[in-house]
């Protein structure tokens, strides 16, 4: 993997991450070509329109690109042609300290957390991954004492082969993305490929949480738990604890709801494991903003308050935030593309909603689950018709909560553009933007 120059690479893919392994690998002197479903690439110089009739030695696939099913990718696997993800070409440049972290939700959370932590205490850090920045475009810019706080998705790590984290931090596992692995055995696989066999790995996992917990296959694991461990980090008299260190109390934690508490202590623990010091933990926590998106209160309309959760894709994200808000005079908007989500266990947990909206291309299907068990939704074609019917009628004491437990590509490119949508639909400043 070392030497690449001279070598005939495929790269599938051209999203962020396909375009940072293109210049990553012009800078290794390999001869490089590339494959993309979408038309607008086919007239690129270097795009390989019929790959599978070409011999490579190489190929590197992008995390957008769906495995399961694939007949190029399956040429290839039959042809003993090596196959890599993004991750693992960056992982074999990288000379820092990796940080691996993954889970249903959180993820974005907890590898900001730990990135703000690190800088605080003064590390050469890159925060990179599935937070926007390709890990593949950074791998080589730090040296030996340098961090890499990863986040790691399912779809990255599908194919990886070579990657191998110095720290893996697994925060949760719930059904999600079925659309892509086929079955909840194989996202739940997927995900486990962060742990490795190395003896030298560190381990962070969620005790809470019945799957990640059994994802201990050595005794270097450290847990986090709401309850009181006798070691590791925990909840106790309203503070975190790592052992018997006070590290931060929970009023001075700058994030809504339980769900939050548990990042906040994945990040503790991880950063406990990097030996840093309590007070620049608890400094970087402490002055911490919540990315975009997840659980962000974006502001009051005629006395109700009002949160963006549009990185809320599946179920057991609502669920969270719905832990986080509570119930009480709680207005819901739901909605967008379903990834093979059965939503019917949510709706019969019997959440006491003041009003309950649905919109989107799952819209109809959301209904259908909500009647069956005596909710009274409204159902919108649009998201954006759904947002100006709530904005008129907003009342004082309302809780209005986007929270669409969809993936957002029936209307929006992605969760950021329909949550800035939101934003702007919800207060009255919308303006003609590119949606998709």
């Amino acid at each position: 993997m070392k030497n690449l120059k001279g070598k005939k690479v495929l790269v599938y893919g051209m999203g962020v991450s396909g375009q940072a392994v293109c210049k990553l690998l012009h800078k290794k002197g390999a001869c490089i070509s590339f494959y993309d479903e979408e038309e607008r690439f086919g007239s690129f110089y270097a795009f390989d329109k019929n790959p599978t009739i070409n011999h490579y030695d190489l190929i590197v696939v992008s995390p957008g690109v769906k495995v399961i099913g694939n007949e190029i990718i399956s040429h290839f696997l039959l042809s003993k042609t090596p196959i890599i993800s993004e991750l693992d070409l960056a992982f074999s440049f990288c000379k820092g300290k990796v940080i691996g972290i993954t889970g249903t939700n959180g993820k974005t959370t907890v590898t900001s957390l730990v990135g703000k932590v690190l800088k605080e205490a003064g590390k050469k850090t890159f925060v990179c991954g599935n937070i926007g920045l390709p890990f593949s475009s950074v791998c080589e810019e730090g040296g030996k004492d340098s961090l890499y706080v990863c986040e790691v998705s399912n779809f990255q790590l599908e194919l990886t082969s070579i990657f191998k984290a110095d720290i893996a931090c697994v925060l949760n596992i719930a059904p999600d993305h079925l659309d892509r692995h086929g079955s909840y055995d194989e996202y739940i696989r997927t995900k486990r490929k962060i742990i490795s066999t190395s003896p030298l790995q560190k381990v962070v996992l969620n005790f809470d949480d019945d799957i990640a917990r059994n994802f201990r296959i050595s005794k270097k694991v450290l847990y986090f738990s709401k309850k009181i461990l006798n070691k590791g980090v925990f909840i106790k008299n309203n503070w975190i604890y790592f052992n018997k260190t006070k590290i931060i109390s929970c009023s001075d934690v700058p994030l809504f709801g339980q769900k939050n508490l548990e990042n906040v202590m994945a990040c503790v623990a991880i950063c406990s494991k990097l030996k840093i010091k309590p007070k620049f933990i608890k400094a970087g926590i402490s002055s911490f903003k919540v990315p975009p998106h997840r659980l962000e209160y974006v502001g009051s309309l005629n006395g109700a308050q009002v949160f963006d959760d549009s990185k809320a894709t599946n179920i057991s994200s609502v669920e969270m935030a719905i832990q986080a808000l509570g119930e009480n005079r709680l207005t819901l908007l739901m909605g967008g593309q379903n990834k093979n989500c059965d939503f019917d266990e949510f709706f019969s947990r019997g959440y006491e909603f003041e009003h309950l909206y649905l919109f989107g291309e799952a819209g109809e299907y959301l209904y259908s689950s909500a009647k069956r068990f005596g909710y009274n939704p409204e159902l919108f074609k649009t998201m954006k018709s759904c947002v100006n019917f709530v904005r008129r009628h907003a009342e004082e004491g309302q809780i209005i909560l986007l929270s669409p437990g969809c993936a957002s590509f029936d209307e929006f490119g992605s969760y950021a553009i329909r949550g800035d949508v939101f934003k702007e639909l919800m207060f009255d400043c919308y303006e003609k933007i590119e949606l998709k």
